[in-house]
């Protein structure tokens, strides 16, 4: 078994599999820009190995000798399941079957943290204040889907992705508005967790429950229209939700910059925040994001960014692919070698 910051083997097939897409590219060395980049839709494929086959190795002489792929889904066994899709990643399966001598898996966040590692500004759009960047702990949080939020810790000359489950932490009412809306937010168990409004059915989520605080009937069941009606400012409630959803999603943000120390600064990854970056462009999300006295002054120094890189966890894992030796990633359980 190799070291985990050994040098990776080349050419390197990459990976980013989510619940409804797969895109993929093919880094041929160190130092060359991704080759082949392709998107499918899982529901086009029985299997992962198909898919593989079919779009990247019957289209290609180029054989990949290692893989790195980043899955949305918990990697607990060499029966890696997709949280939001049929596909089962087997690794070992791929080592027989797809001519790979070394298969590595981690989530799809982490991929997300390696990203922000070395985002240039022509990859992210800068909320508020522009501030320098510093070698220092970062946070991104992505609502789509759902809500993933990652952490990445800068020590002893390295970057340390950190996943976990921040979309599931409780966000609750705080203004006179909150308490009025709030009441009417379907609830998992009686619980308000991020996800519950921060992601595309949140959205809905709190769509909804501003009408019923209005008492007016929701016009809207699709996340977009909610979007697009809302930055148009033709309906006041969806208006009003992305007002609410920038506030709530810089609470939270906040909430984690403080979690992690993020002088870094705190990205914003997932469909939603390129779509909404005008509404997050008004006050209400940074003013949220500001308010945590007493830290207030602390809070005012961190960055925010919108990643608005179109690929940008093929991006983190193949910074990741040239160099491991720059990231503390923990590959036990979770790399498979011939």
């Amino acid at each position: 078994m190799l070291k985990q910051n050994d040098t990776l083997s080349f050419p390197i097939l990459i990976g980013d599999i989510g619940g409804t897409n797969a895109r993929f590219c093919i880094l041929l060395d160190a130092n060359a820009e991704p080759v082949h980049l392709t998107s499918v839709k899982t529901a086009d494929f029985e299997n992962i190995d198909d898919a593989i086959q079919s779009v990247i190795l019957d289209k290609t002489s180029i054989q990949p000798v290692s893989t790195i792929l980043a899955i949305a889904g918990p990697i607990e066994t060499d029966e890696i399941p997709l949280t939001n899709c049929h596909w089962v990643v087997r690794p070992k399966t791929m080592l027989a079957d797809l001519g790979l001598k070394d298969v590595i898996v981690i989530n799809d966040f982490e991929a997300q943290a390696l990203a922000i590692a070395s985002l240039g500004d022509d990859n992210r759009k800068t909320i508020g204040p522009q501030n320098p960047d510093m070698m220092a702990s970062r946070v991104v949080l992505g609502p789509g889907t759902g809500l993933g939020v990652a952490g990445l810790v800068y020590a002893r000359n390295m970057w340390f992705p950190v996943p976990g489950e921040g979309g599931h932490v409780d966000i609750g009412p705080r203004s006179p508005r909150d308490y009025q809306v709030f009441p009417h937010l379907e609830t998992i168990e009686g619980r308000i967790a991020g996800e519950q409004i921060l992601c595309g059915r949140g959205l809905v989520n709190l769509y909804r429950a501003v009408c019923a605080a209005d008492g007016v009937s929701p016009a809207f069941s699709d996340p977009a229209d909610v979007t697009a009606t809302g930055l148009s400012g033709e309906n006041p409630q969806a208006k009003e939700t992305l007002s609410l959803f920038s506030t709530y999603l810089g609470r939270l943000a906040g909430d984690l910059a403080l979690i992690f120390m993020a002088r870094g600064g705190v990205y914003l990854a997932g469909g939603i925040s390129q779509k909404i970056i005008p509404a997050l462009e008004l006050p209400e999300f940074r003013a949220a994001f500001e308010d945590k006295a007493p830290h207030r002054a602390l809070m005012r120094s961190i960055p925010t960014h919108v990643v608005t890189h179109p690929q940008a966890a093929l991006a983190g894992l193949s910074t990741y692919a040239r160099t491991p030796g720059d990231f503390g990633l923990t590959l036990d359980g979770r790399r498979w070698q011939t």
